[in-house]
């Protein structure tokens, strides 16, 4: 809970704001619970920050759930929580994103942002949204992102894994 209170006063993560993203790495479709085996990825010169999963490079996460909770800064910044059945992840909303819509607690959302490894004593993941959209009237939205994060995983992040297991 410690995690959860710093951000409820408004804290932020250092060094969000000033990582560059690298748009030719994909945004990994994941459940949030995966994003605990993530691994900074080895930088060379002038590279942006990555991390790395299933032997992947990413920098971006695409994740669906539900906002549990919203709440608003008087910047215009939000915080959000957001449940996607596998963990709870804490989500950080800028005031583009926050202005354009209103996001409140049981809508079923689409984020796409920067993965923030936290260091906090309860390891929630977090992400930094680039952008979100509202699913929640899409009738088999939950079903059929679970079978889009297990066709990613057989199509792309598997065959990458035994790729690698197999090149050391």
């Amino acid at each position: 809970m410690y995690f959860l209170g710093k951000l409820q006063q408004g804290w932020r993560p250092s060094g969000v704001a000033t990582v560059a993203m690298d748009y030719t790495l994909a945004a990994l479709k994941v459940f949030a619970s995966q994003l605990a085996d993530s691994t900074e990825a080895p930088s060379s010169e002038g590279s942006s920050t990555a991390q790395k999963l299933f032997g992947i490079h990413y920098q971006r996460v695409w994740i669906q759930g539900v906002i549990l909770s919203a709440k608003y800064q008087e910047s215009g910044d939000g915080n959000l929580v957001l449940d996607d059945g596998s963990c709870v992840i804490d989500l950080f909303v800028a005031p583009k994103e926050a202005e354009s819509r209103f996001w409140r607690a049981g809508m079923y959302v689409m984020v796409v942002g920067a993965y923030i490894a936290p260091k906090s004593e309860d390891n929630y993941p977090a992400i930094k949204v680039h952008k979100i959209v509202d699913l929640s009237s899409q009738p088999h939205r939950e079903a059929m992102w679970y079978m889009e994060v297990a066709e990613a995983y057989n199509l792309f992040y598997l065959p990458s894994l035994l790729a690698a297991s197999s090149a050391s």
